[in-house]
């Protein structure tokens, strides 16, 4: 451990006041090093918002590193803390978090954990995916927000669904017409049907979005930005596990799209401790 690291984490455990405390967590995040994880992490659980909101942006900051720790915190019974880890896996996007998202948009009873999770799908790394891998993980996340689209009954979920429906649909670009004509025709509803006007405002934001990239036939693959995945191919096998069992309770059950039982088991399976 660092003399720098040391000192910084030594100034959080030992801050006497809320005013120090969130100081001494700020200036660790914004230090940026990987040995500061576990200390931004239990911060997660102080009664202390402001230190949590620094601890958030720090762990997105240090991104991939730091989702091993989230996913585990994310089956413990502190919810405040389950919450906050929620929205910095969310603003990382690492496909490891992919099932838990579509989990927690669809089955949560907070909606602030809902939308962070809803954020989450629509800011996914999907250029990581793997070609054979990656249709199946936009399909899933496609039915969880047009699910979400169709079903939450707060407007901010539903926003929040609309945004991550227009990056999917630029993402796929020509690649998948069905899945851009599903969207379309989701939009088409909710700007005639939304009782929220904000709702209508910014589904119609969306579709001159992406009547732009499709009017200029902007094809965008999702490999635009070379980044290499840090995945490893164990990673990569839990994430198609978990997706294959997603698909296997939808063909066991044989209910129908926007059915909530179809996220039922997979709302409980995420709640369970790992093995």
């Amino acid at each position: 451990m660092t003399d720098r690291l040391s000192q910084l984490i030594q100034a959080v455990e030992e801050a006497d006041s809320s005013k120090l405390l969130l100081e001494a967590v700020q200036n660790l995040a914004d230090a940026q090093l990987e040995g500061a994880i576990p200390i931004l992490i239990e911060a997660l659980s102080y009664n202390n918002p402001g230190a949590a909101v620094a601890s958030v942006d720090g762990l997105i900051k240090l991104g991939y590193p730091s989702v091993p720790a989230l996913l585990e915190l994310l089956d413990m019974h502190n919810y405040t803390a389950r919450s906050w880890a929620l929205r910095a896996l969310s603003g990382i996007g690492d496909p490891r978090g992919l099932v838990t998202l579509i989990g927690v948009a669809t089955a949560d009873f907070a909606m602030s954990v809902r939308r962070a999770a809803v954020k989450g799908l629509g800011m996914m790394k999907w250029a990581w995916f793997p070609d054979e891998l990656r249709d199946i993980a936009q399909e899933e996340a496609l039915d969880a927000l047009l699910f979400v689209a169709q079903q939450d009954e707060e407007w901010v979920v539903r926003y929040a669904a609309v945004v991550g429906l227009q990056s999917l649909a630029i993402t796929i670009a020509d690649i998948h017409p069905e899945w851009r004509s599903e969207i379309q025709t989701q939009f088409n509803l909710m700007s005639c049907n939304d009782e929220v006007l904000a709702v209508r405002g910014r589904v119609w934001l969306a579709q001159q979005k992406i009547a732009q990239v499709y009017t200029n036939n902007l094809n965008i693959p999702v490999n635009v930005i070379e980044e290499k995945s840090p995945l490893s191919p164990t990673d990569w096998q839990d994430i198609l596990d978990k997706l294959y069992e997603i698909k296997y309770q939808e063909r066991l059950e044989s209910v129908s799209e926007g059915d909530p039982r179809r996220f039922q088991k997979l709302a409980i399976a995420i709640a369970q401790p790992n093995n």
